[in-house]
């Protein structure tokens, strides 16, 4: 583990195995951290924040080193995408294009390290000058998933370093092998020991006690919704700041209007790119009931031809799912999908490419799906997809909005006042049209209802680590009546 700008293990000496999902078989192993590591870590935050070089360094020497920082990383990003597809299975050609991406989010918040400015209100008393100033919370908790464990580390650890925060990472205990990886150039990049700290382990064991540990003031966290939940509420008993970004069930909606020639492979790439391991998956399409038979043709056509196999391979279309309890769980999530009366009409079984001892899932549509059967409602995590229809623009969007999540939705139209319509209706914190799936740096990321709280990306993501102070600055005077507020 990486604590205090140090390579420890864990107190108690234990290990845990991580596996390659390609092939089933360890590959790597990593301190087995309790919360006396955790404790260990956030003490080396807390006084890297207080007591060390980081508080005294001006905004724009922070900006610096995250620009450092990002030139080391889309110098390393083939490296750090194959450790990646050894970890977590994605295929190595969008890894290697999204560590390369990834590098803009530290160069971004590098540059906006020092834009962050207060503001002097005009008020209404005289005498009196107020100033709004906006602080570092102190020590941040970032806890990521296993699907992107690079790129969602960069939306949470960017703006929170460029606010003049430290923090300590718990990466998933499935893909835990890239965040390590990644100290050696956070380290390489000037950062002062125990501004970073890197804690590894599993959930109730060193996630928990990172959430409740009484130096922490804020938590960011990317996972499923009941661990979110028990997360939530761990931290309001100690009223951290929260941020949240939890589990999708998107609507992926296609007019009779649409170019079916961008939005078949729209669909396709909305549900089958990352194995459906995405919390933005286009995982309930839409269909107008006028080019349901035409457009299911042509998607069936399209994902049959897509390629198991070695996601080192750049001839792989589909690559394993990460772990062997979320290849069980989507094979259950089929079952149950069939139990309720829906029809597959294309994969719904495990597979094993010839030269794989690890964890695949056929690229799976069911058609004839209801709104309120479990495979429209609940998030499968897999490369799943349900097919529904609809008559007109509202029936349309009450079916898009009647689920329990809000993160993202698509729109597939040529009419402009159309897609302007739907995206001031439909639930959800990102609207595509005629595209889906794209992220920036630059502009905001969350969920409504059930798929978070706050934001990432963008300027908005950089107000989630400070905090506003107001300061009152007045002329000395006699006041008249000192029991009386002025």
């Amino acid at each position: 583990m990486w604590i205090g700008g140090d390579w420890l293990p864990a107190e108690n000496g234990e290990t845990f195995a991580s596996a390659n999902p390609y092939t089933g078989e360890d590959w790597a192993r990593f301190p087995r951290a309790g919360a006396r590591d955790v404790d260990r870590a956030v003490q080396a935050a807390h006084a890297a924040f207080t007591e060390g070089d980081w508080p005294r360094w001006t905004a724009s020497a922070r900006g610096a080193a995250l620009v450092r920082l990002s030139g080391l990383i889309a110098e390393n990003a083939d490296r750090l995408a194959e450790i990646e597809v050894r970890d977590n299975g994605k295929l190595l050609a969008e890894m290697s294009n999204q560590c390369r991406y990834m590098a803009n989010w530290y160069a971004y918040y590098g540059g906006m390290a020092d834009k962050v400015e207060g503001r002097v209100p005009p008020i209404d008393k005289p005498g009196v000058v107020n100033m709004v100033t906006y602080e570092p919370v102190g020590v941040c908790a970032l806890i990521t998933p296993w699907n992107s464990p690079l790129l969602l580390l960069a939306w949470k650890l960017a703006p929170a370093l460029a606010a003049g925060n430290t923090v300590v990472i718990k990466p998933s205990e499935y893909t835990t092998a890239s965040t390590v990886e990644l100290m050696h150039l956070v380290e390489a990049a000037g950062i002062p020991p125990g501004v970073v700290n890197v804690v590894t382990g599993f959930g109730q064991e060193a996630g928990m006690p990172l959430v409740t540990h009484p130096l922490v003031r804020k938590v960011a966290f990317t996972g499923g919704e009941a661990a979110g939940r028990e997360i939530n509420a761990a931290a309001a008993r100690d009223f951290k700041k929260v941020t949240l970004e939890l589990g999708g069930k998107s609507p992926n909606i296609v007019f009779d209007d649409a170019d079916l020639d961008a939005a078949v492979p729209g669909a396709v790439s909305g549900i089958f790119a990352a194995s459906g391991q995405t919390c933005i998956a286009g995982s309930r399409l839409l269909l107008h009931e006028s080019l349901h038979d035409e457009f299911l043709d042509r998607l069936v056509g399209l994902a049959k031809a897509a390629r198991l196999g070695d996601p080192m391979d750049p001839e792989t279309n589909i690559s394993p799912v990460a772990t062997a309890a979320q290849h069980d769980k989507i094979l259950s999530c089929i079952e149950t999908a069939r139990g309720e009366g829906a029809r597959c009409v294309l994969g719904g079984n495990s597979a094993r490419p010839a030269g794989s001892g690890g964890y695949f899932v056929e690229p799976t549509i069911f058609d004839g799906v209801r709104n309120d059967m479990r495979i429209a409602q609940e998030e499968v995590f897999g490369p799943v997809l349900s097919v529904l229809t609809f008559r007109d623009e509202h029936e349309a969007v009450a079916i898009a909005n009647d689920v329990l999540y809000g993160l993202a939705a698509g729109v597939w139209t040529c009419d402009l006042n159309r897609a302007l319509r739907m995206s001031r209706r439909l639930q959800a914190g990102t609207v595509w049209v005629n595209t889906y799936r794209s992220t920036s740096y630059t502009t905001p990321f969350g969920g409504w209802k059930r798929s978070g709280l706050g934001h990432e990306n963008g300027r908005e993501a950089i107000m989630e680590y400070l905090q506003p102070k107001s300061v009152w600055l007045a002329e000395p005077q006699v006041v008249a009546n000192p029991f009386i507020r002025r």
